[in-house]
């Protein structure tokens, strides 16, 4: 499968803030035909509208929906998932990632599959939608081994069929995974995968912001290895949880790397 090109807008969080129209009328610029959406609940009208006047389209989107902490990496009002559903419905989104679940979550078998469970049961509510759910990780997941195996692993073995898969490649890669293998064992589970690259130095700790992000194609990830083993990848969805350089050169970066790597708009 030919994954389509998206960029998680997380990474132009900032810019979002300070100018709506403008940054999705640059990211359309770019090139860019979807996106992938955050905290889109209390604001899906707005979203639903601004995306249509810059032809942009939101199939994927971040929403908690198995998790009871404070996520590091995003602002979550934890609403119900029919909320979530709902939202998601008005943008258009197909699929909808839980996000972060916390590092201590990833510690047993038990709390693990207490977070396969919530996400199943989701699941089932995001049916009556029309809607799949999924399961977006970060290192956690991997630097705790449940009986030699990545923790992820072992949680994906607990999930419905219906749920799928969102691997983020530099996370996993921090969490030292080898993420081209990882994605082939995980096979038809990963409908998405966030291209994102680092040097890994230093390493993020569990639940860091990292420094060491860096554009696609520039680090130490194995990006071109993970996308050749993603046979059942949709989406490729750039994105920075941090930079330092100049985000709209990154941005656009990313988007030349997945252009020559084959994806489409």
């Amino acid at each position: 499968m030919t994954p389509s090109i998206s960029i998680q807008l997380w990474t132009v969080r900032k810019q979002l803030e300070e100018d709506l129209d403008g940054t999705l009328a640059r990211l359309s610029e770019i090139g860019f035909t979807q996106v992938e959406a955050f905290g889109f609940v209390d604001r899906a009208d707005a979203l639903a509208a601004a995306f249509q006047r810059h032809g942009l389209s939101a199939p994927t989107g971040h929403a908690s929906l198995a998790s009871d902490v404070e996520n590091p990496f995003a602002v979550l009002d934890a609403p119900g998932n029919d909320q979530v559903f709902a939202a998601a419905t008005k943008l258009g989104m197909t699929t909808v990632f839980e996000p972060f679940v916390a590092p201590d979550r990833w510690e047993t078998v038990e709390e693990i599959t207490r977070t396969a469970t919530l996400l199943n049961a989701a699941a089932v509510t995001a049916a009556e939608h029309g809607i799949t759910v999924g399961y977006h990780n970060h290192n956690q997941e991997f630097v705790n081994l449940i009986d030699g195996r990545f923790a992820l692993e072992v949680f994906a073995e607990l999930l419905a069929p219906e749920v799928v898969l969102e691997v983020d490649l530099y996370w996993a890669a921090a969490g030292g995974a080898d993420v081209a293998a990882l994605v082939e064992r995980l096979g038809e589970r990963v409908v998405a995968v966030h291209v994102k690259d680092g040097t890994l130095d230093p390493t993020p700790s569990v639940g860091a912001v990292p420094t060491d992000q860096v554009p696609a194609g520039h680090g130490v990830v194995d990006l071109v290895g993970a996308l050749d083993a993603a046979a059942f990848a949709r989406y490729a969805i750039v994105e920075f949880d941090a930079y330092d350089g100049d985000i709209w050169e990154g941005v656009t970066a990313g988007f030349q790397f997945l252009e020559s790597r084959g994806a489409v708009r």
